[in-house]
């Protein structure tokens, strides 16, 4: 049942830019081999047996889904927003869950520990109270109000501030984050993670950011974005268990947590268990 649903959700799969004329790319979705091969026609998403899949792109990257009935895909409008510049940022291979590695994206209370001087340091550990809810009419968690003091909020900030997050989930392998802007401070940075769930005990995370940021060069935003999450990947292959634990009883959450807690809640409403763990082993 689990992978049923799951295969009814869209997922990126390649980077846009990449798929140049002729080039092809073979990757794993939901343990289905597929060769995504672009055309003079657009892209073809094929499996190993022939079967063809729809596409679509969207957020610089090639969106598909596996199942006959997909879901729609959310929207991140402010990806069109003028003078925004839009940054896919690769891809990571993580051994994890791709509901761990979410789950992690959503998690304030490691930043001063594993992204020392960058996200957070001490004696700044300490999480405000803040606002998690999910909303019924567009079927998305969102964690707002969240306030964290950070030395380096983005490749753009000059020097530590307190920065404003707001934290949205609008597909179980989504994970949307709006940020101060340190260059507009009216304005809001977008990061977002599109997990890949090669399995459900391994995924793809393609990072993608919409920023205001006309200093730094595209490389720069690159390194700035794959260096924190290379430091969450060996986190997150060292979770244990390897599944995201929907069970209350598995792992004992703290105030730091309201969000993992809303989003193991919503997953297990939706039934979107592909990846999770439901019952104490």
């Amino acid at each position: 049942m689990s992978l049923v649903y799951a295969k009814n959700d869209w997922y990126a799969i390649a980077a846009a830019d990449e798929m140049t004329l002729g080039q092809q790319r073979q990757t794993l979705l939901l343990g289905t081999p597929l060769t995504v091969t672009a055309t003079d026609e657009g892209v073809v998403v094929r499996d190993d047996q022939g079967k063809t899949y729809p596409y679509q792109i969207k957020f610089d990257h090639v969106w598909t889904a596996l199942g006959d009935a997909p879901r729609a895909l959310f929207d991140i409008p402010e990806g069109d927003e003028p003078g925004r510049r839009c940054v896919p940022c690769g891809v990571v291979r993580v051994k994890c869950s791709p509901l761990r590695a979410v789950e992690n994206f959503l998690d304030i209370a490691h930043f001063p520990f594993v992204h020392t001087d960058i996200l957070g340091a001490e004696p700044h550990t300490e999480v405000e109270p803040y606002k998690v809810e999910i909303r019924e009419e567009q079927d998305e968690v969102w964690a707002t109000k969240v306030r964290f003091f950070q030395p380096k909020a983005a490749k753009s900030a000059g020097s530590g501030i307190t920065t404003e997050y707001e934290y949205r989930v609008p597909a179980p392998t989504v994970a949307v984050l709006y940020k101060t802007c340190p260059p507009k401070p009216e304005a809001q940075d977008v990061i977002a993670i599109f997990v890949q769930p090669r399995g459900e005990e391994e995924c793809d995370v393609w990072p993608w950011m919409a920023l205001y940021d006309d200093e730094s060069s595209f490389e720069e935003l690159v390194q700035f974005q794959q260096e924190i999450f290379l430091q969450d990947r060996s986190i997150l292959e060292n979770q244990l268990p390897h599944r995201l634990p929907l069970d209350p009883k598995m792992e004992i959450p703290t105030r730091a947590d309201m969000t993992s807690v809303a989003y193991r809640r919503w997953l297990k409403k939706r039934g979107a268990l592909y990846g999770a763990m439901t019952e104490v082993a």
